[in-house]
């Protein structure tokens, strides 16, 4: 029998000679691919989570699977390197996180199945032909739709009433950035605001746009998703908080990290259904057969220290309706 090894936590362990007999299952290879370095917390909880489901289905690592994580940073040139190196060791199935891995692995591969867990607009994008019907060799689920993005400002004018000006924190290289930035300024003008678009690039000109944009009274942020948003994520947060400006974000850990209030899907539980694909697909499902899907589980988050910074009191209908407070 040839002798078989197995990779558990980056390190080579040969299985004994019993051990190999009572295998009988194919070792498969679960290839991943995330914008962020290893010790991004988030993206770890993020991973557990996916790991977790893949145990409960009954994958295990050493046993009958082997996990690749390559920890592509945010840098987009280092995502395409790590992109080429995963799809030349042709797993049996790749993860990706959003678009910013997700294309660049397409470009990569055309024929290894690839799940992405937090896509916008993938169907934009060029990723697949349709949401029920993929059609190529990549599926997953949406972090969310773009009416959600019109929710945000509804919220924001909920909590500050006052405001009349909102920038709009976007990814304007990407189908999705345009895409979000959209379905806000479609709703503007029933809530009586105007929307200014921040396009996001490095931090110096992150951080230059937004004071200019609050030297003028009334003002207020929405943060879209993107990869970017996830980079700068700690100076937009101080950025509100030192020009004074309600900001509502699209993920909970930017509340934690102290913004003012966040809504949108529930991303572990995102990466926990992608580990469901993950197994139909090594159990012979093909992705071009597997509808991406819609989150329906969304969280609202409110910090109360940042409101009391901020001068603001939150409406009680909120309150109640708040899937989390943080006091």
């Amino acid at each position: 029998m040839r002798r078989r090894e197995f990779i558990l936590g980056g390190v080579a362990t040969a299985w004994s000679v019993a051990a190999r007999a009572q295998q009988d299952e194919r070792v498969r290879r679960i290839g991943v691919i995330l914008p962020a370095t290893a010790n991004d917390t988030e993206f770890q909880i993020w991973m557990g989570a996916f790991l977790q489901a893949l145990a409960q289905l009954g994958w295990t690592i050493g046993r009958n699977m082997r996990i690749d994580i390559h920890w592509a940073t945010a840098d987009a040139a280092k995502i395409r390197q790590q992109a080429a190196e995963l799809a030349a060791l042709a797993p049996d199935v790749i993860l990706t996180a959003g678009t910013s891995t997700a294309g660049p692995m397409l470009q990569a591969t055309r024929t290894v199945p690839i799940v992405f867990a937090t896509v916008v607009d993938p169907v934009g994008a060029g990723f697949i032909d349709s949401l029920a019907r993929p059609g190529g060799n990549a599926t997953g689920f949406l972090l969310y739709e773009y009416s959600l993005a019109g929710k945000w400002l509804e919220l924001l004018k909920q909590i500050a009433p006052t405001i009349k000006r909102v920038a709009v924190l976007r990814d304007a290289a990407t189908t999705s950035g345009t895409g979000q930035f959209a379905a806000i300024q479609a709703v503007a003008p029933s809530l009586n605001s105007e929307v200014v678009p921040i396009n996001m690039r490095d931090a110096r000109e992150l951080e230059r746009d937004v004071a200019a944009f609050a030297r003028s009274p009334n003002g207020g942020l929405i943060l879209t998703g993107s990869n970017l948003s996830i980079l700068h994520r700690d100076l937009i947060i101080a950025l509100a908080a030192r020009h004074k400006l309600p900001a509502i974000y699209y993920e909970r850990f930017y509340v934690a990290a102290g913004g003012l209030i966040s809504y949108g899907s529930d991303r572990i539980e995102l990466y926990r259904q992608a580990a469901g694909y993950v197994d139909r697909i090594l159990k012979g499902e093909k992705p071009a057969d597997l509808p991406v899907q819609a989150p329906t589980k969304f969280e609202l988050v409110i910090n109360l220290k940042t409101a009391k910074a901020l001068g603001l009191t939150m409406p009680p209908a909120l309150l109640s309706s708040a899937s989390e407070v943080i006091e």
